[in-house]
């Protein structure tokens, strides 16, 4: 991930964004989702992400294997994604490990995995929050103690993405002197407990992790401002991706406005419906216009941008995704309908990485430092 800025041009980002859709046509389309619900997803999938798309890479220094490119790319990739509905670990390894990775800066760390990583052979995760789910470095109480070369951790974390099947999981623990580190653990390392949880939305995998002296290796130093910075990527990822997902609700109910016929006419043309599409419409483009911004954003910036964008986004995605059961009538409120599936995952992406309120008080800070 590079902080310089992208030279992508638009024409170019589109043909990036179209590449990827045509590919999540046949590896994320409904039937796949849905076999995913229950089901491990089709590796065959990843190999493509990976392969072919280099995705998990994307944000990777090219010296590390990866793609070296810049958020600008990374939120139409992820907008992509989040219309498809993908599941898998992209969101795991790309939006939040290779990102914090990155912000720590240890050459050695990015050596090791970097390459695993950009290939698809390699899975990772971050592990941060814990009892109450909060994404926050401030609730951390996990603990890290050196042991020899290395170190143990004890503890728990809660609502991991990914984390019953990810390869590598990058784990926030308070060393001795109160600090906070970040920690590589192997998935199959010993007195690591990964519990599977079933949640609300079942594309994205979530879990429980119980840590009983686990042996780990610290990733850079102090990791305080590594994870804000990484969190400011990460969030700004997940906010593509719910405008795609708000994008796609607004498609489905456009088109069945459109089929769909009462009193003689289609149901897309009487004004209240017509407002109500008009006004989805006006909320998706206020967020993407955010998410572009927050893309081209670095530093103190984007900790303010990503949380402006994390804002319209969420909102934009809960509501168009309700009002897409809404207006699909009786066909939208059932299993076989795809709306209930968007619907789940916009309810969880919007506590995913700070609720609403968080982004609210977040702005505050940031915005009464600016003004002093």
């Amino acid at each position: 991930m590079t902080t310089e800025t992208s030279q992508t041009s638009l024409a170019e980002l589109a043909e990036f964004g179209a590449s990827i859709r045509a590919a999540l046509a046949t590896l994320s389309g409904s039937e796949q989702v849905r076999d995913a619900l229950f089901a491990d997803p089709d590796p065959r999938a990843w190999a493509v992400l990976a392969g072919q798309l280099e995705l998990p890479g994307m944000l990777l220094p090219e010296e590390h294997g990866g793609g070296g490119l810049t958020t600008v790319e990374a939120v139409v990739a992820f907008e992509e994604a989040g219309r498809a509905l993908l599941p898998g670990p992209l969101f795991g390894t790309a939006a939040l490990a290779v990102p914090l990775l990155v912000a720590l800066g240890d050459a050695d760390a990015l050596a090791r995995y970097g390459p695993a990583i950009a290939s698809g052979e390699l899975t990772a995760t971050v592990a941060l929050a814990e009892d109450d789910g909060a994404w926050s470095p401030a609730a951390v109480t996990a603990r890290a103690l050196p042991d020899g070369n290395g170190w143990r951790l004890t503890g728990g974390k809660h609502l991991v993405v990914d984390g019953a099947d990810a390869g590598l999981l990058l784990v926030l623990a308070r060393t001795p002197d109160g600090g906070l580190g970040a920690f590589a653990v192997e998935g199959g390392a010993g007195g690591l407990g990964r519990t599977a949880l079933v949640t609300l939305d079942l594309t994205r995998r979530m879990a429980r992790l119980t840590l009983d002296g686990v042996p780990a290796v610290r990733v850079g130093g102090d990791a305080g401002a590594a994870v804000e910075a990484a969190s400011d990527v990460a969030r700004l990822l997940l906010a593509a991706e719910q405008v795609g997902g708000a994008q796609r609700c607004l498609d489905m109910v456009v088109g069945y406005a459109g089929r769909r016929i009462q009193f003689a006419r289609p149901i897309g043309s009487f004004q209240a419906i017509k407002q109500r599409l008009a006004d989805a419409l006006v909320q998706i483009e206020s967020a993407r216009s955010a998410v572009q911004a927050a893309a081209r954003s670095t530093g103190r910036d984007l900790a303010r941008d990503s949380r402006v964008a994390a804002l319209l986004a969420t909102e934009a995605y809960t509501s168009i995704s309700a009002q897409n059961i809404q207006l699909h009538g009786g066909i939208g409120f059932t299993w076989e309908h795809d709306a209930h599936l968007y619907f789940k995952r916009a309810r969880t992406s919007a506590q995913l990485l700070g609720a609403p309120g968080d982004h609210v008080a977040a702005l505050a800070d940031v915005l009464a430092t600016e003004i002093d």
